[in-house]
């Protein structure tokens, strides 16, 4: 018998007879309409906001459902979609840069490649709303401008505006839980360049990529060697003259089939799909424990183990120590994979080359390197990276003063000292950023069953007496993690302190033991 989903069904309708509603209906148009774009209820009052429909903001509603049906909430996402990052990115070949059975949540078994492509993220994404209702509350277009909270009234009143009619909105919510990204989604990061007003081709910044951009036959450098240039190149190879990837510093690359073996053997056994789903997630977190440790604890036995794999797939007259050998141990920046070794199939294939050096000034036909050497180019791609946008710019006050994040310490990287009744989920480096999302659901959740058993409606992390004059430290160690868009921001961040609770672990097996055994009553949380 032919299945077909909900959403297909009405996104079906709704095209077809969107021009004819005595055909369906005005009441089961507007039902139908509401269901495509979310929620349209008034906001007045809810016990939880979450901010962000992407993946922690849609994990964060599951876990409320699933651990506090009895909590009202609402997810309020500044764009016209959910999917966060996987929406608003749209440049050629746009995928994962970790595999989706981590990077998937637990509760959802992921059934194809383990590296997925954008389009199969939002499918699953879009699954996970339908099947769990969660579209009725989403509030789409809607961007918080302020948040202020009341000790008197010990809520959050929470000022909004929604973009599509520009009306203000305000409303009132126990507590907020921002899980909006770390990222400035409307302003990436570019660095501005003598000469650039005088390039006479096309500028483009992956994160803005225009949709009539045309690419066939022409000369194109990518200034950049993360996973957004080793993503871009081998999938605009083909359409260009030649592409060229300019990095000023190398990055460490691992390639591979896009492929798990151990699910395909399990497949074949007919095991069910979720013991698959959970087997693969732990064996990947396992590999990815030892790797990380091993990384840290040798790693120029590690460098040269990813440099030898890099020699193995790429032409003898690359020269694999320039370009692929970077300055810092492997993981101290993100490790970079490259699905089926596309990016050196590519560059093996002369469709690319990979150029390392510093630019000097763009000129009319191209960059001028410090080394002397000339880029001819007709469109220039800084894949350069984005600007971290702190708790999604929102400006939060306590009792009328403006917090300033940067003046807070924080607790286990979740909460804050001096905001109350706030969760913030910032994700791993060195993992699936929905492993630690998934683990601070839980603390959440078990946080709300404690403030209940304790007759609390209000929470605030602060410092002990002993604690007070610790020693603070940036929001992430640069030795031991130290990407350009962290250290461009740290300054913007809350501080650590020298020991739990006020440092945010790096490591998902170590800590999602420890959030699961977290004392709440140590004298670091204030109820009231």
């Amino acid at each position: 018998m032919w299945q077909i989903s909900q959403t297909t069904l009405q996104g079906f309708i709704c095209h077809k007879y969107a021009g004819n509603k005595s055909i369906l209906g005005d009441y089961f148009m507007t039902l139908l309409e509401s269901r495509a774009h979310g929620s349209d209820r008034k906001l007045t009052h809810v016990d939880v906001l979450i901010v962000g429909a992407g993946i922690s903001g849609l994990g964060a509603a599951y876990h409320l459902l699933d651990q506090m049906p009895e909590k009202s909430f609402a997810i309020l996402e500044a764009k016209d979609d959910f999917g966060g990052t996987w929406r608003t990115h749209r440049y050629p070949g746009i995928r994962s840069d970790s595999s989706l059975y981590t990077l998937g949540y637990r509760f959802k078994p992921w059934l194809k490649n383990p590296i997925a492509s954008a389009e199969q993220i939002l499918t699953y994404l879009d699954e996970v709303i339908e099947e769990n209702k969660l579209d009725e509350y989403i509030h789409y277009s809607h961007r918080i401008e302020g948040a202020s909270w009341s000790s008197d009234d010990q809520r959050w009143t929470i000022s909004a505006n929604n973009t599509k009619t520009n009306e203000s909105v305000n409303f009132t919510a126990n507590f907020v839980w921002m899980c909006q990204g770390y990222y400035n989604h409307d302003q990436p990061y570019t660095p501005e360049w003598e000469g650039m007003d005088r390039f006479s081709g096309q500028i483009v910044h992956p994160q803005l990529w225009p949709d009539d951009i045309d690419l066939s036959g022409k000369k194109v450098v990518v200034i950049g060697s993360g996973a957004t240039a080793a993503t871009l190149v081998p999938n605009i190879a083909d359409d260009c003259a030649h592409v060229t990837m300019l990095q000023r510093s190398p990055t460490f690359f691992s390639a591979g089939p896009n492929r798990n073996e151990l699910a395909d053997s399990l497949r074949e056994l007919d095991i069910p799909e979720e013991w698959i789903h959970e087997i693969v997630r732990r064996k990947g977190i396992h590999d990815s424990d030892v790797f990380q440790k091993m990384a840290k604890e040798q790693p120029e036995a590690v460098r040269q183990q990813l440099l030898e794999a890099a020699r193995a797939q790429l032409p003898d007259d690359v020269d694999v120590d320039k370009h692929f050998n970077p300055s810092y141990r492997p993981w101290q920046q993100r490790l970079a994979l490259i699905p089926d070794g596309d990016l050196f199939k590519t560059i093996s294939e002369g469709k690319a080359s990979v150029v390392t050096d510093q630019i000097k000034h763009f000129d009319e036909t191209g960059i001028a390197l410090e080394s002397g050497d000339h880029l001819e180019a007709d469109v220039i791609i800084t894949a350069t990276g984005f600007d971290l946008l702190v708790l999604g710019g929102v400006q939060f006050e306590v009792d009328g003063n403006k917090v300033d994040l940067a003046d807070t310490v924080t607790y286990r990287g979740i909460m804050f000292t001096g905001l109350p009744n706030l969760a913030y989920v910032f994700g791993y480096f060195r993992s699936s950023w929905t492993l630690r999302a998934d683990i601070i659901s839980d603390f959440v959740c078990r946080l709300f069953r404690h403030m209940e058993a304790k007759g609390a409606t209000a929470v605030v992390p602060a410092l002990r007496e002993h604690e007070r004059e610790m020693k603070l430290g940036p929001w992430v160690d640069p030795e031991n993690f130290n990407p350009g868009y962290l250290t461009r921001s740290m300054h913007l961040m809350a501080r650590q302190g020298e020991h739990q609770p006020w440092i945010m672990m790096h490591e998902y097996v170590a800590e999602r033991e420890v959030l699961a055994n977290a004392d709440l009553d140590d004298g670091t949380l204030l109820y009231s």
